[in-house]
């Protein structure tokens, strides 16, 4: 539509300006042909010179008068004589416009025709009293200058109705074009907007994991030899490829699960059987060198740990498996109490702040696995950070949903940590670990999340130096049920 919009301006332009010459030219044909006989005819009252304010000639005893020989010339035809660059004399033919033959010339109007060259060309001069006019200038044989002019405004007059008809018709070709270009743009890109559609539908779909079924049908037939059908079926290509990918993707989720699942299933028993072998040892009554006794004890710890990770990656393949949870009233205000309290035993050189609501929340969940919630996260914040940091533990309930948080004033989670913190085997500073005296597998957030996820819940995290925050939200009603009439309040919190 721009393309031919300016198309049509162009060929606009263009006629107006080859019309305007062509009148012009033949103005100036006709000034030629008709020669300087209507100024010549003024130049017989100038005997006595020209009358005053007028430039028209006094009368005189010759032939004609004042306002020369009129016959044989147009209306409107001007006339003007110039004796050494000065105005003479000046008339016009009568017509209705200008019924008089005087013309009343400014002095600006005089020094724009002493300014015309006597070569018999056409120039356009804006006279003040009649408007514009073609005027041509010849010599006399006298010595004068003899000036004949016709107006313009019968050009401007047919190039105005030229410019009106053009844009009536270059602007009805326009809006017709645009209608009909429409029309046929949307009825050949249909097959491009259900592509989009497929497009809209696909990249709502979760395909981070799981099971992935893509739309069909995917994209609609479409001429091939087309821009439209080249990409219709280019992207119904892709489609098909990342089914594929997708497919290949979950069955090796599927396997890696099963995989994860029956190693630590298997690893369970040889794990218990090599500790519980240790403590054995460990209980012999007779005397053991020290060297054995120490051997002993950190088999029987490594065990205990790889005891605790065995569990933990079973743990995770269940929960990635979908194996469903208890759903079970508990009571969090008790489990955060009874947490914060073992974390008190075993880390006394921390700062422990509990921040309660006086009623009991109550959550729909299980019990032994959101206390691994909570277990998780205050050794998270045990474990990075140095002795003295004050951790503070708040519990409250909003609409839907209750909120725990912890929070610490350590040294903060590494900025590069901060993105995967939640993913699997992900680790802070090796400087930070040693710091608490051991270091974790990478698994307690994972499973924060894991666990938090399957109860419909998440988890957040805000973390700059001096201010770690740990927020973990879960809803207070099951999914499908409606919100009680009576909430709890949330502001009668108190300090224990």
């Amino acid at each position: 539509m721009v393309l031919l919009a300016v198309s049509c301006a162009a060929v606009g332009v263009a006629a107006v300006v080859g019309l305007n010459g062509f009148l012009t030219g033949r103005l100036d044909e006709q000034l030629a042909q008709t020669g300087p006989s209507f100024a010549q005819s003024l130049e017989h009252g100038t005997a006595r010179g020209p009358a005053e304010g007028t430039g028209a000639a006094k009368p005189s005893d010759h032939d004609g008068d004042e306002h020369g020989d009129p016959r044989r010339q147009a209306a409107e035809t001007f006339g003007a004589r110039l004796v050494d660059g000065t105005v003479t004399n000046a008339a016009v033919v009568p017509s209705r416009a200008h019924p008089d033959f005087a013309v009343a010339l400014t002095a600006a109007d005089r020094r724009a025709l002493a300014a015309l060259p006597a070569n018999r060309t056409g120039h356009t001069v804006s006279v003040s009293a009649l408007g514009d006019y073609r005027l041509m200038a010849w010599p006399g044989r006298d010595g004068d200058v003899l000036i004949t002019g016709q107006p313009m405004e019968p050009v401007r007059a047919t190039v105005h109705r030229l410019e009106r008809v053009a844009g009536v018709v270059f602007g009805a070709a326009l809006a017709l074009a645009g209608v009909a270009g429409a029309v046929w743009v949307r009825w050949s890109l249909r097959p491009l907007s259900r592509v989009a559609a497929t497009a809209t539908r696909v990249s709502e779909l979760p395909l981070a994991s799981g099971e992935v079924a893509l739309p069909a049908p995917r994209t609609p037939p479409a001429d091939p030899r087309s821009e439209v059908g080249r990409v219709s079926t280019a992207f119904d290509r892709m489609l098909h490829h990342v089914q594929d990918a997708l497919t290949k993707r979950h069955a090796s989720e599927k396997r890696l699960r099963s995989f994860a699942a029956d190693a630590s299933h298997e690893l369970r028993t040889p794990v218990a059987s090599v500790r519980g072998h240790a403590e054995l040892a460990l209980l012999h009554p007779g005397p053991v060198p020290p060297e054995v006794t120490r051997a002993l004890e950190r088999i029987a710890a490594e065990s205990a740990r790889m005891g605790e990770l065995v569990d933990e990656m079973l743990l995770l393949a269940r929960l990635d498996a979908g194996r469903p949870l208890e759903r079970r009233p508990v009571d969090l205000t008790r489990l955060v109490l009874d947490a914060v309290t073992d974390a008190r035993a075993v880390g006394p050189g921390h700062r422990w702040t509990l921040d309660l609501p006086e009623d009991p929340v109550t959550v729909p969940g299980d019990a032994h696995r959101l206390q691994q919630v909570v277990s998780n996260l205050l050794a998270n914040a045990r474990l990075h950070t140095p002795e003295g940091t004050e951790v503070t533990v708040t519990l409250e309930t909003g609409a839907d949903t209750a909120s725990l948080c912890v929070h610490d004033d350590g040294p903060g989670v590494p900025a590069e940590v901060r993105p995967g913190v939640f993913e699997r085997f992900t680790r802070a500073d090796r400087r930070r670990t040693d710091l608490s005296g051991g270091a974790g597998a990478g698994l307690g957030l994972s499973i924060v999340a894991a666990v938090t996820e399957a109860h419909g819940g998440s988890v957040a995290l805000d973390s700059r130096p001096g201010s770690t925050a740990f927020t973990v939200r879960l809803p207070l009603h099951p999914p499908g049920t409606g919100t009680p009439d009576r909430e709890r309040p949330v502001s009668d919190r108190g300090r224990r």
